[in-house]
């Protein structure tokens, strides 16, 4: 408050206002009179001052405040310094609170904020992703009534958050999630969920690694084995024995090579994971180069492939969803007759991307559809087929498919051709 606005001061100002009103109305002879008028129009005077200070914080937009004299303007300068300083915390609490988001979207782990009673306040996109959630239109909505998995619902009734559990993920069984629960702020919770599957499946996939390993590279080391041997009585030999068996140990180191790098290009997506949101790919960019790129693949079937892309860019790894292409568009050559038809498409489905390659080739039968992203899993059991491959192109396909929030669809049908496709989410798809 102003120094000068004091006790002192009104009662002055009073003063300077009754003593000339009571002298003039001595001097006409109607003092009280004269006094009581004087009273009642600065009654009136303050009623209509305080009217428009009503009126101006009720329903007027501006800031400043309207102009007035005496002990008004104190009062409306004072609201006005009032309303500065509630704006300038209010804008204070918001850069606190951009921090707080910013922060929780660059972890690794899904966040979600929730009040004591299980209302949502807020989630990260990670909780959007894992859990289903959509922020802020599911803003105070019970995270009992949003995510309904009963150990999820008994531990949130239960509030002994001492201890973390696990539970599949409310949009993608696969996915499994541990959660923890930590007291933040004033009376509100914090929820940190992060992705275990990986964790969980490391022995499993360990031990079928081994084996899997082991069994495909037994053929191709006992052919080599018995070339050798044959190559021991080489001066026995006639030149065509000789030439065949370096064609076939030749094919087979290539076999080896070739499974090796399918190993270390597995075992780079398991272990180099970054931030999803951080990266942008240019996929009409990306089909352009790889639509150059299969060409060389094409020369020995003459299919006729064509390529419909529209101008779709989303978040991702463009190093993995290379791999996922080619791969889909190779296995399209590989596996379809001569001079067959191909399309590949890239195109918005409702508010989600589709990536499809559609060809007319033999198809696949439905009992080996379900399996097909299996590692080492392959149609063609025998494993001397040059056509049959290792058995991990579209084991590559979905775990680059994982880490993008999608999956690998299939459909085929025999004799009448096969369609692969996936679809990216609308949280992923960057704004035209």
């Amino acid at each position: 408050m102003d120094r000068r606005y004091s006790v002192f001061f009104i009662i002055r100002s009073l003063l300077w206002f009754i003593i000339p009103v009571g002298i003039l109305g001595w001097l006409v002879g109607h003092f009280w009179a004269v006094l009581a008028l004087a009273l009642i129009g600065l009654l009136l005077w303050h009623y209509f001052y305080q009217y428009k200070l009503v009126d101006w914080l009720w329903h007027r937009r501006a800031m400043l405040p309207p102009r007035a004299p005496g002990s008004w303007s104190y009062i409306y300068d004072g609201i006005y310094r009032t309303q500065r300083r509630s704006q300038q915390r209010r804008r204070a609490l918001v850069r606190v609170l951009r921090r707080f988001r910013e922060a929780a979207e660059a972890i690794p782990d899904a966040a979600i904020v929730f009040s004591p009673s299980g209302g949502l306040i807020w989630c990260n996109k990670l909780g959007q992703f894992y859990f289903g959630l959509k922020w802020p239109s599911d803003a105070g909505i019970r995270l009992s009534n949003l995510i309904r998995h009963p150990e999820f619902i008994a531990y949130l009734r239960q509030a002994d958050f001492n201890h973390e559990i696990h539970i599949p993920s409310p949009v993608n069984d696969d996915i499994e999630l541990e959660i923890r629960v930590i007291p933040y702020g004033d009376e509100q919770y914090l929820l940190i969920a992060r992705d275990v599957t990986q964790l969980k499946q490391l022995e499993q996939m360990r031990k079928d690694f081994v084996a899997n390993v082991s069994h495909e590279l037994k053929t191709p080391l006992t052919v080599l084995q018995g070339y050798l041997e044959l190559l021991e009585q080489a001066d026995s030999l006639s030149p065509a024995m000789i030439n065949k068996a370096v064609h076939e140990m030749q094919g087979q180191s290539e076999r080896m090579r070739h499974l090796v790098q399918q190993l270390l290009s597995l075992s780079r997506m398991d272990m180099n994971r970054h931030e999803l949101f951080d990266k942008v790919v240019d996929m009409p960019r990306l089909l352009q180069e790889i639509e150059r790129e299969v060409q060389q693949l094409n020369q020995a079937k003459q299919h006729t492939i064509s390529f419909h892309v529209e101008p779709i860019h989303i978040h991702g790894l463009e190093g993995e969803l290379r791999s996922v292409l080619v791969n889909l568009i190779a296995n399209a050559i590989q596996y379809t007759q001569p001079h067959g038809v191909i399309e590949v498409r890239w195109q918005m489905v409702g508010d989600e991307a589709e990536f499809s390659v559609t060809d007319n080739g033999p198809g696949i039968a439905a009992e080996h559809l379900g399996r097909l992203t299996e590692r080492f899993y392959r149609i063609d059991k025998d494993r001397n087929s040059k056509t049959g491959g290792t058995g991990l192109g579209l084991a590559i396909v979905q775990q680059a498919l994982d880490y993008h929030h999608s999956r690998l669809v299939i459909d085929s049908v025999l004799k009448q051709g096969s369609r692969f496709s996936f679809r990216i989410s609308q949280e992923l798809i960057i704004p035209a």
